[in-house]
């Protein structure tokens, strides 16, 4: 399975495969039709509290990734997340941040690549 990452806001594409939307909240200004978005799966998103302390300040990404992938372990949807997308020979991990090295979908790529 090939894993990427793109922007939400970026236009959909073919090559995209399975689009998945991996934020807590819907992407400000964007409506679904555009988005085309096949999955939207908000609970394995980084938690409120962890967002909102991120604030995507890019200094406090490490220890972002760090919290984030703790809260991945413990959350027994992540394992349904991951075999949800065992059947697509390519996912497209959609994120609304400007960053884009900095994010939750660089993590969970990171997670999902390891496994």
């Amino acid at each position: 399975m090939q894993i990427k990452t793109k922007r939400v806001y970026d236009e959909p594409a073919p090559e995209d495969g399975y689009r998945v939307l991996v934020d807590r909240l819907w992407p400000r200004g964007l409506s679904k039709d555009k988005a085309r978005i096949v999955w939207w799966p908000k609970q394995i998103a980084p938690s409120t509290e962890l967002r909102k302390w991120f604030g995507h300040a890019p200094e406090r990404f490490d220890e972002f990734a760090a919290r984030y992938r703790s809260e991945l372990a413990a959350n027994p949807k992540f394992e349904e997340f991951r075999q949800g997308l065992a059947a697509h020979p390519v996912v497209t991990l959609l994120y609304a941040a400007h960053d884009t090295a900095h994010n939750q979908a660089v993590v969970l790529q990171q997670m999902l690549m390891q496994r």
